[in-house]
């Protein structure tokens, strides 16, 4: 039936255009700031690829030309080559590639990058009970294995003197904590003290991965649960005391807490211990050096 007669059947109600307008405009901005984190380096092209197949993302709704733009020493004319080059038409989004097309732009991707394909896991994680000495044996590892790099994570806190940015912390306000919520580019994080939020960017790690890098991050047990979820392909280790009563020297050794908070914490201990089966590998660590040593040869794809 027709409807030529009825201006309200062929016009959009008003309240539907704005809702339009609005949405449009949002997706713009985040197209923008997208296409600014990539030209910053703040995000990897491999991540928005692999982002891209997520129906409805931003990375999925950018167009492919705007993409390759984004890298350093790419113009229009060197774009429009390469899309010609990888059959790709300059109207494509990455949400909208076919499987062949995604293959040739990741393998471009990674050539132009620098990054090679890794049967090795993309993250270790070390974690185990308070006490046993997670921040011990990386500190061990940082000073004595050049190769492995520390994951940096993010902070809303303000630096403390002698903090660099990008070194100890990325210090982010709260507004770029909760892009990067929003963007999901943490692995994990967490609210400390109620105060200062925490977290594990996620491009960094994707970023050494594909250079065939080792990462490391030392965190707690929550954060690690977190990591298997977002990242399950990560390997977690478990830093294991040698004995329980050697934990207990540990805990309770500096004479500093009560014999209440003494209990509190030897309780915590015992639940964090029972964690172990929860991860891919176990490391006792009697001895520091020889405990980053087994780490380090686990992370270059040892048994």
């Amino acid at each position: 039936m027709s409807t030529n007669g009825n201006p309200q059947q062929r016009a959009m109600p008003e309240v539907d255009r704005v809702a339009a307008n609005r949405a449009a405009i949002a997706a713009r901005r985040a197209r923008a700031e997208l296409k600014r984190r990539l030209r910053s380096g703040e995000v990897s092209p491999l991540r928005v690829l692999e982002q891209s197949r997520v129906p409805g993302s931003t990375e999925a709704s950018l167009r492919i030309t705007d993409f390759l733009l984004s890298f350093p020493a790419i113009g229009a004319v060197k774009a429009d080559r390469v899309r010609d080059e990888l059959g790709i038409s300059e109207r494509k989004r990455l949400g909208g590639l076919g499987g062949l097309q995604r293959e040739r732009l990741e393998g471009f991707v990674r050539e132009r990058t620098g990054a090679v394909p890794s049967e090795r896991p993309p993250l270790t994680v070390l974690a185990g009970p308070t006490a046993v000495g997670k921040g011990t044996v990386a500190t061990y590892i940082r000073e004595h294995y050049p190769e492995v790099r520390l994951s940096v994570s993010a902070t809303t806190r303000a630096p403390r003197p002698g903090e660099e940015h990008g070194r100890h912390y990325f210090f982010v306000d709260d507004e770029g904590f909760d892009r990067m919520l929003a963007a999901d580019d943490l692995l994990e994080w967490a609210t400390v003290h109620n105060r200062h939020r925490y977290g594990t960017p996620r491009g960094p790690v994707l970023e050494a991965a594909a250079r065939d890098e080792l990462m490391l991050l030392e965190i707690d047990l929550q954060g690690a649960r977190q990591v298997r979820a977002s990242m399950p392909e990560a390997r977690l280790v478990f830093l294991a005391p040698p004995s329980w009563d050697e934990l207990v020297n540990r805990l309770v050794g500096r004479g500093t807490e009560g014999a209440e908070e003494r209990e509190r914490r030897l309780e915590t201990a015992k639940v964090e211990l029972a964690a172990a089966e929860e991860f891919d590998e176990i490391i006792v660590n009697d001895e520091v050096p020889r405990a980053a040593a087994r780490l380090v040869e686990l992370m270059r794809g040892g048994s």
